[in-house]
């Protein structure tokens, strides 16, 4: 089988590592990588033993390339990863898939309408704790999400909701496998220009409730998932890469219960305290595994192997547009969320930050 020839659009802080990964897989020849800033496309390109190009446009042609990875600032998604599916080349477009909602829409039709593999880059269902928790998590009826990190200086064009939260949206709708009924949400700029927090309650038409947590002003990376169903609870440190699984244990299912024995005379509280985890409740921590591809790899892997033989990705267009459509639920919410009982969008918090 011959090598799939693949470029690389933009090459910046996270750009360059697709175009090394790209370029050191064995079944992928990189034609090329384009950025509009020479001396940046230039070192990339050396590194990478392939070309620079400065316009994208120049690679717009099924004969050059079968396939291409768009890492461009999320403003030009449209514009860039639309252009090659037009061409009818495949296209892995980074998170979130565009910059609003019917951009996202627009570029799930072109793939339809030219029938060519659109995949988007949210790398958190590729993370190792992840895909060992999700698993045992099985019908889950309450889902609560946090992702922190201080101040990025990178991805201004758009808000945490897209930067950071629209993870979470993507991971909760994998896991909830169900219609979102309703979206409460808050959030407030610090920064400015766009919401730097956010605060975020969808209610699912099973039932299920996911709480959302994101903030990209904060003194300590953070990024979990806890989830509650019947069987338990599964807490899923990200982050850190840990996985606990906590469900009742036989003597607690089949009686007597703590309750019980504490009211006996001769009970002892504090024993019983120390016992609840291990005794009535089983915590098992699911080991991680620490070798293997890096969750990047694993996502560029995907996206060549897809194109290869056909098979589905963990994130098609069709699946990040819904997380596009949540998102834009829950900015349409903090920008009606009423501050002090008057309706303020989150773009004049500024002013009223400045007016207190």
């Amino acid at each position: 089988m011959s090598r799939l020839r693949l470029a690389v659009v933009g090459v910046g802080a996270l750009g360059r590592h697709h175009a090394r990964i790209l370029s050191e897989h064995p079944e992928v020849e990189l034609v090329a990588v384009s950025d509009n800033r020479q001396a940046q496309g230039e070192e990339v390109a050396s590194k990478c033993r392939t070309k620079w190009v400065a316009d994208y446009r120049d690679l717009l042609d099924r004969s050059r390339i079968d396939a291409v990875s768009v890492v461009v600032p999320t403003i030009g998604h449209r514009e860039v990863a639309g252009a090659f599916l037009d061409a009818g080349i495949s296209v892995l477009v980074e998170k979130p898939l565009a910059a609003n909602a019917k951009q996202a829409q627009e570029l799930v039709d072109i793939a339809v309408r030219n029938k060519v593999l659109l995949q988007v880059g949210h790398i958190e269902r590729f993370n190792p704790a992840f895909q060992v928790a999700r698993p045992l998590i099985s019908n889950p009826k309450y889902i609560r999400t946090e992702r922190t990190s201080g101040y990025p200086f990178r991805s201004t064009d758009i808000g945490v909701v897209h930067d950071l939260m629209i993870h979470d949206i993507d991971l909760i709708l994998s896991l909830a496998k169900s219609r979102v009924r309703s979206v409460e949400a808050f959030g407030v700029t610090v920064v400015g220009g766009h919401e730097d927090v956010a605060n975020a309650r969808l209610r699912f038409e099973n039932g299920c409730i996911a709480d959302l947590m994101s903030s990209r002003f904060h003194p300590t990376v953070s990024r979990s998932l806890q989830a509650w169903s019947a069987e338990g609870c599964v807490t899923c440190d990200l982050h850190h890469r840990d996985v606990r699984h906590y469900c009742r244990s036989e003597e607690l299912i089949n009686g007597p219960s703590p309750l019980e024995l504490a009211r006996r005379p001769d009970s002892d509280i504090e024993q019983l305290k120390r016992e609840m985890f291990g005794r009535f409740v089983t915590v098992n921590s699911i080991p991680v595994p620490a070798d293997g591809p890096d969750a990047l790899t694993q996502e560029l892997s995907e996206f060549v192997r897809s194109i290869q033989t056909g098979a589905s990705v963990q994130v098609d267009g069709h699946q990040a547009l819904s997380a596009m459509q949540v998102a834009e639920q829950v900015l349409s919410s903090i920008a009606t969320h009423e501050w002090n009982g008057s309706h303020l969008k989150v773009a004049d918090f500024d002013q009223a930050r400045k007016a207190a």
